[in-house]
């Protein structure tokens, strides 16, 4: 649990420059980022964020690449359940990012498989179902987390600033983070191991693909 969970919000460090990456944007991301406003911060991470699952998800065009990630697939998102048609079903998790201060704005809302009968076209994974994001309202993030059937996880950072610290600071422990109350995790027990395996395999991952 204590080597999981404090990679969840290292894993959004590591999607977001991976996504900046596989977006093709500018090496002054952080710069831009430091001067939009809090919607704008959490439109261009949840953009980020799915692009940086994408480029570990996509198939591509080598066997090896197609391999790696069916592999990464199978690890994460993929149960098997004699009980489910066909004896498996898909990790659907929904996790609120969001942070303590409500004129930030900032508010993604990210959910895993949210719609299995579209995670393939043919024999192949659609990366752009498997994870989604979506920005939200402070309004609208207040109702959602006050609905359990709907969140299972929410990650609350201190402020803005503590977001772009992720990027600013990578070789930050995140235990430091934590300690230094930039960061908040709360939810149900079991969906909080599971988020902190996918996002240390996240981790893994993109470090080796660096």
């Amino acid at each position: 649990m204590h080597a999981t969970i404090p990679a969840l919000p290292n894993s959004i460090r590591q999607l977001v420059i991976t996504g900046s990456r596989a977006g093709e944007l500018s090496g002054e991301l952080t710069g831009l980022f430091d001067r939009l406003a809090g919607r704008l911060v959490a439109q261009g991470m949840a953009k980020l964020i799915e692009l940086g699952f994408g480029f570990l998800i996509c198939e591509g065009l080598s066997d090896d690449k197609a391999e790696r990630a069916r592999a990464f697939f199978e690890e994460n998102f993929v149960i098997r359940d004699p009980n489910a048609e066909g004896g498996i079903r898909y990790y659907q998790g929904k996790i609120l990012i969001r942070t303590r201060k409500p004129e930030d704005d900032m508010n993604i809302y990210l959910r895993c498989c949210p719609d299995s009968s579209r995670l393939y076209r043919g024999d192949r994974l659609r990366p752009s179902v498997i994870v989604t994001t979506e920005v939200l309202s402070e309004d609208e993030a207040e109702q959602l987390e006050r609905d359990p059937e709907r969140v299972d996880l929410v990650i609350r950072f201190k402020d803005i600033k503590a977001i772009l610290g992720l990027i600013e600071r990578p070789d930050t422990h995140v235990v430091q983070l934590l300690l230094e109350n930039q960061v908040q995790l709360s939810g149900n027990f079991g969906h909080l191991f599971k988020f902190g395996a996918i996002a240390k395999n996240v981790e893994l991952a993109l470090t080796g693909a660096e």
